[in-house]
């Protein structure tokens, strides 16, 4: 990468808030992590030059577009910046942090602040869920189904099946991590849930099927919430840096990027690879240019991950395109316990979006600012001891959207 750019704070809200419950909608998300993020990176808002707001249902499920005009509103203090927004399913804010970058990198911007935001708790479920279908390909999946994303990504579980063998066992074992994580987790929307003995079974009282290859604990929360970061230029960050008693190095910095985009069926892009060693090899790609970019080899110069596990399949699949097993062998990852606390490789400290929560458009940017945190030192009883590159994955879609970021620091 030509330029580095740095992170310098963010802000999360509390992904187990229903903001319609309280009379609140997405402008008081946008302003309340606005402001946080602000506070959090010591950054005033007259340093602001530019800002991105990555959502992806806005229209359907508040009627409100036009969400880059509203943080300018919230915050008149911003009033002015140049802002705009992003969509790219759950990989909205994703899109909106490499945006954010082009403009650093290009010498525009020195200080941009990056925001995903997202609404769902004001709606019935299942006209949350239906709204959320326009991240297919509306009419043409040819999946017969009640809910597409359960599904879709049941189909995925087939697929694994039919190619390489599936033991369910793997997949309630992910649900289980993740929902553990997120007790540990302080804005987690379930680290008060409880489960008993058979949750994370395949009994189907306590883990009812809810489409084929997909059962209750296999799925994502969706959810309410929004997060913010202030990214900088390595000038900026520096200066920054000196006036907070700290120095470049501690900073944590987007080391390597990869963003690649598939069409929208997700049962063309299982035809393309019937052949291939990964069911997904654009995601694959994905992540091997963020290795490129960052400088390191492959997976083992990670000391954690984020992944996308909008539901337990994302997650398998995502574990053996990361290289931590060889094609269709995430299995064995979960088996010896690598992706766990004090594995090789933990994932998903955060809960992921299993435990953490699901909102879609803010999913992006909570990966990055929960990277960033690891790095830092500063994820409390989710910190990965001595964590000093964390990468992320994000896709939006069935993988139709995919960005991935490698996120370090150097001292």
């Amino acid at each position: 990468m030509a330029t580095s750019t740095y992170i310098l704070g963010g802000y999360q809200t509390d992904f187990a808030k229903a903001w319609s419950r309280h009379g609140q909608d997405l402008s008081d998300m946008t302003r309340e992590a606005t402001l946080g993020a602000l506070q959090a990176s010591g950054v005033d808002t007259a340093r602001i030059q530019s800002i991105h707001v990555g959502n992806a249902f806005g229209e359907l499920q508040r009627q409100q577009a036009h969400l880059g005009a509203m943080v300018a509103q919230v915050v008149p203090e911003l009033w002015g910046v140049p802002a705009m927004r992003h969509e790219g399913a759950c990989a909205s804010s994703s899109l909106a942090v490499l945006s954010a970058m082009a403009e650093i990198e290009a010498g525009r911007y020195d200080c941009v602040l990056v925001l995903g935001v997202e609404e769902f708790k004001n709606l019935p479920g299942d006209q949350a869920s239906a709204n959320q279908n326009a991240a297919a390909w509306q009419g043409h999946e040819d999946i017969d189904c009640t809910f597409m994303w359960p599904a879709a990504f049941g189909l995925l579980a087939g697929e694994y099946d039919k190619r390489y063998g599936l033991d369910r066992k793997y997949l309630n074992r992910i649900a289980e991590l993740n929902y553990g994580n997120a007790r540990r987790n302080p804005l987690a929307q379930t680290r008060k849930w409880q489960f008993d003995d058979k949750s994370f079974t395949d009994d189907d009282q306590a883990n009812p099927m809810v489409e084929p290859g997909s059962r209750r604990q296999d799925c994502g929360q969706i959810t309410d919430g929004a997060c913010a970061v202030v990214l900088a230029s390595a000038e900026f960050a520096r200066a920054h840096a000196q006036r907070s008693g700290t120095t470049l190095g501690q900073l944590p910095r987007i080391a390597g990027w990869g963003h690649r985009n598939a069409g929208l069926r997700l049962k063309d892009k299982l035809a393309r690879s019937a052949n291939a060693p990964y069911v997904f090899p654009h995601v694959r790609q994905t992540i091997e240019d963020a290795w490129r970019r960052a400088g390191v080899a492959d997976i083992t110069a990670m000391d954690g991950v984020e992944t996308h596990d909008c539901f337990t399949t994302t997650e398998y699949m995502a574990i053996d395109h990361l290289g931590l097993t060889p094609p269709g062998q995430s299995w064995q990852a979960i088996e010896d316990g690598r992706i766990e606390r004090g594995g090789s490789c933990p994932i998903n400290m955060s809960g992921g979006l299993i435990g953490c929560g699901h909102p879609v458009g803010a999913t992006g940017a909570r990966m990055l600012l929960d990277a960033a945190r690891q790095v830092s030192g500063q994820a409390g009883d989710m910190q990965i001891e001595g964590a000093r590159r964390v990468q992320t994955l994000n896709i939006g879609g069935s993988c139709a959207t995919v960005a991935s970021f490698v996120v370090a620091r150097d001292a």
